[in-house]
């Protein structure tokens, strides 16, 4: 199944994990601390109540405005932080499926186009929404791993159970850590 269609599948818990997770793995860019989402995790574990989303979303917001973007930087780590702070100011304050689907569906095409601005190998011509309907030939490595993360972690909450929200967690705590050694790579060649 593509990714798009998994997001169109998914319910409310499965697309705020989705897009939380596609955040959570862009932290590196926004200059936040890694645990800054763990409230925003802990409101989507079982017997949570919905109404704290909204609450732990603006407070995510206020400690990670600082590190906003300088206006007009045009480098690929500018732009991929930009991006990243768009997901951030698109989260929802209503956790409701229909708010869920849309935020989770631009996540999903926000993380991969950072993902693809920040990959020093080509990706080929394919858009990145090609990659989310499964047209994945010639996709570079870094855009071909944060796909597979993506599926995973809507394959692994669509199933259900206590533990699948603490194996996406795990699985974007990994992607974080791949971004994280991307963009240090990035800026030691900088300098």
């Amino acid at each position: 199944m593509s990714l798009v269609e998994l997001i169109a599948q998914a319910d409310e818990r499965g697309l705020a994990a989705s897009g939380l997770a596609c955040l959570d793995r862009c932290i590196p860019l926004l200059g936040g601390d890694d645990e800054v989402l763990r409230p925003l995790w802990a409101s989507l574990a079982e017997g949570a109540a919905a109404e704290d989303w909204g609450e732990r979303v603006a407070r995510a917001r206020a400690e990670l405005e600082a590190s906003q973007t300088p206006e007009g930087d045009v480098s690929a780590e500018g732009e991929a932080a930009t991006l990243a702070h768009r997901m951030l100011d698109a989260a929802p304050l209503e956790r409701s499926a229909e708010n869920l689907r849309a935020w989770a569906d631009a996540c999903s095409v926000a993380a991969l186009q950072v993902h693809r601005l920040l990959d020093a190998a080509d990706d080929g011509a394919s858009s990145v929404s090609a990659r989310r309907e499964g047209r994945t030939q010639h996709m570079s490595p870094l855009v071909a791993a944060e796909l597979r993360r993506q599926v995973a972690i809507l394959e692994l909450l669509s199933g259900g159970g206590a533990a699948s929200l603490r194996q996406a967690l795990d699985l974007s705590t990994e992607g974080r850590r791949v971004l994280r050694a991307v963009v240090s790579r990035r800026a030691r060649g900088r300098v």
